[in-house]
């Protein structure tokens, strides 16, 4: 289990210079597992993964702050690495949002994602979007950030306001985000590549930036390298995993239903001891056996 010092963490790392931190999405604590042995130092648990996972729904709000902090602990106490977390619109008003904050900081989280949108919220590359009033919004980032203890968790200030007012309009909700007290911004679904470069320009020398990459949705398909060079610190790939599992378990009950068998298979997927080695068997079992 992690500590409560996880945004310290997560903040010295998005502060070396010349660096950035590419966060994957996952959704549970096996996930998130396989990711960290990939390489990944942080990863992003996504609302809308969990919510594809654990309810077979979109991501239209329909996910409790209760199971996404479950969600979170049970992530947390599995890996190493500082989680970045989905908490939506705070999940209500700013006491809301103050209690979000105590319940994902207990949960081990390393930052919260707050956003703009009014609830229940939906994908921020989904159209028909909503937003609340700038000064609501600071309200909730300013409890939030009163909520949380020393070293907790950092906060990301989200607005989807460029699909609903306009580029402008974002870039002024973003500056009275940061002076609400802020710490990481999120201005998502820029439209093309010049207001990537925009965001970077205006914000990469004072606050730390987040871009999303949503294949297929509104933001054009950049590297995280080029990202980064714009001037954005985190680069998330939210939903790539959920996609990634969906292509895979088609093709895999596919093959089992005309089949009849998992040989047809066999060369995709790992077998039985390889499972058990990702998953921690023989630590478990020396564990088991050191304790009596």
């Amino acid at each position: 289990m992690k500590d409560s010092r996880e945004g310290a963490s997560l903040k010295a790392m998005i502060e070396r210079p010349g660096h950035g931190v590419v966060a994957p999405g996952v959704y549970d604590a096996l996930t998130a597992l396989v990711a960290q042995e990939a390489g990944f130092s942080c990863l992003y648990v996504s609302g809308a993964a969990v919510s594809y996972s654990r309810l077979g729904r979109p991501d239209l709000g329909l996910v409790s702050v209760t199971e996404m902090a479950e969600t979170v602990a049970h992530i947390s106490d599995r890996v190493a690495v500082p989680l970045i977390v989905d908490a939506d619109t705070g999940f209500g008003n700013s006491l809301n949002a103050q209690r979000t904050m105590r319940l994902y900081e207990r949960a081990g989280a390393a930052a919260i994602q707050l956003e703009d949108q009014e609830f229940p919220k939906r994908c921020g590359h989904l159209a028909g979007k909503r937003v609340v009033g700038a000064r609501e919004m600071e309200g909730k980032i300013a409890a939030a950030r009163e909520a949380r203890g020393p070293d907790g968790p950092l906060i990301i200030a989200r607005t989807d306001a460029i699909a609903v007012e306009g580029f402008d309009a974002a870039i002024g909700r973003a500056e009275g985000y940061l002076a609400a007290g802020a710490d990481i911004l999120f201005i998502e679904a820029p439209a093309d590549r010049a207001q990537l470069v925009e965001i970077g320009r205006r914000f990469g020398e004072r606050a730390p930036l987040v871009a999303n990459m949503v294949e297929g949705g509104r933001t054009p398909a950049v590297s995280a390298d080029e990202i980064i060079a714009m001037g954005f610190r985190i680069v998330i790939f939210p939903g790539g995993i959920a996609r990634a599992v969906v292509h895979h378990a088609r093709a895999y009950f596919g093959s089992l239903m005309a089949t009849g068998s998992n040989a047809a298979f066999g060369d995709r997927m790992t077998d039985f001891d390889g499972l058990n080695d990702a998953i921690g068997l023989a630590d478990l079992l020396r564990d088991a056996e050191r304790f009596g």
